[in-house]
């Protein structure tokens, strides 16, 4: 049997998208082995010209150095005509390449999981072919789900929350094109998790000892530093475990500081699910992968951040359904884990249950699912007019060693 290919775009523009990305693909090939080919595609890095190429690289130095203006840009292009307008404006710098994108990457199902590139992806193969491939938009934000997210014309748009579902309705997708789902969480996740006292035999950590887990993200984002200071000065007989990402210079300064309590730095790490596993309380800012894979773990949140526009619907998400607080400074954070920590150990184990509650785990499963659905469906008619009664359209294929991943 011929394998069909499935090409996802994405970018490296935070963690959250190759994050997803990687999930589905895990997903897909668990339920259905050796059925597809694979290829994700950074879009801005690839297909866009400068300054988009270097977006990888400006995104979380724009949000960590002026969130302020990220948040406003963020606010003024989400709107129905004014996210059009900025659209429109950005398929004319972008044209050229994502033409070459879809000419170079054909496939049987396209999977979209930034909300940039469904709409021009969307224009080309429309501009360009007479069929296309189906197409499926995964939302990996939260809440605060932006308008670029909901392209019209795709088969199926798969979103995370309630909230997300009623801006799909709002912004003109039918009822029949979306279905909630949650994020997708990598299967290994789950399949990682063990108790608690196991994972902190593994890890090294007391049995005994609350501990409270600190992540920055994968690139050690906003105050961790005088975040983690402020905690420290609290002297709450914890153990502390720190993750500083990819962050060097962070990592260097938590590593040389005093601590009044066992303390531990790591940097970006691939055991995720045996440090929540081990963890009592999670500190972190307000990102959608973190919030979704700590609920799925049962481990109650403090949130220390968000992004700006991006971020904020998260905290209300945590915070209505009870999994978590929101304390936006560092001094507030420490407040925050001197009064859950006083509770005692039963209340926390209701926090926990909470968080717990707020988990998706089968999304990844009913996400890799809908996209298998879509692989069995013909290629989509364009309203492209062809130029010859006799041409027959055609889909281009790729070599297939180009999908292998």
């Amino acid at each position: 049997m011929k394998r069909k290919r499935i090409v996802f775009l994405m970018s490296d523009t935070g963690g959250g998208h190759r994050a997803a990305a990687d999930a589905i693909r895990a997903a897909l090939e668990l339920r259905y082995p050796g059925q597809y080919l694979f290829e994700l595609v950074d879009v801005y890095r690839r297909y866009t010209p400068f300054p988009f190429t270097f977006m990888p690289e400006v995104y979380p130095r724009w949000v960590n150095a002026a969130g302020t203006s990220w948040g406003m840009g963020f606010k003024f292009a989400n709107a129905r005509y004014r996210g059009q307008l900025v659209m429109a404006f950005i398929h004319q710098f972008w044209k050229q390449g994502v033409r070459r994108l879809v000419e170079k990457h054909p496939g049987d199902v396209i999977v979209s999981v930034h909300s940039l590139f469904s709409r021009p992806v969307m224009r080309a193969l429309n501009q360009t072919q007479f069929y296309r491939p189906p197409f499926v938009t995964v939302i990996t934000d939260l809440v605060s789900t932006h308008a670029f997210w909901y392209e019209p014309d795709v088969e199926r748009c798969l979103v995370p929350t309630q909230t997300a579902y009623a801006r799909g309705l709002y912004y003109g997708l039918r009822p029949d094109q979306m279905r909630i789902t949650g994020l997708p969480v990598h299967p290994q996740f789950m399949a990682n998790l063990v108790e608690k006292a196991e994972a902190r035999r593994r890890l090294g950590w007391d049995p005994h000892r609350p501990a409270v887990l600190m992540i920055g993200g994968g690139d050690g984002m906003g105050p961790v530093y005088e975040t983690a200071r402020a905690i420290d000065a609290q002297r709450l007989g914890i153990q502390f475990a720190i993750i500083a990402g990819r962050n060097r210079t962070l990592q260097r300064r938590l590593e040389t500081s005093p601590w009044n309590q066992p303390t531990r730095v790591y940097p970006f790490v691939n055991n995720m699910p045996e440090l929540m596993a081990a963890a009592d309380i999670l500190v972190t800012k307000a990102g959608p992968a973190t919030i979704c894979e700590a609920c799925i773990a049962g481990l109650p949140i403090v949130l220390s951040g968000a992004v700006p526009g991006q971020e904020e619907g998260n905290v209300s998400y945590v915070v209505d359904h009870g999994a978590g607080v929101y304390a936006p400074s560092p001094d507030a954070v420490a407040r925050t884990l001197s009064g859950w920590l006083a509770e005692g150990p039963a209340r926390l184990a209701e926090r926990a249950e909470q968080a717990r509650a707020l988990g998706r785990p089968n999304a990844v499963w009913e996400i890799a699912d809908e996209i298998h659905a879509q692989a069995q469906v013909e290629p989509v008619r364009t309203r492209l007019r062809r130029r010859h009664p006799r041409q027959e359209p055609r889909l281009r294929p790729a070599p297939e060693d180009t999908f292998l991943l």
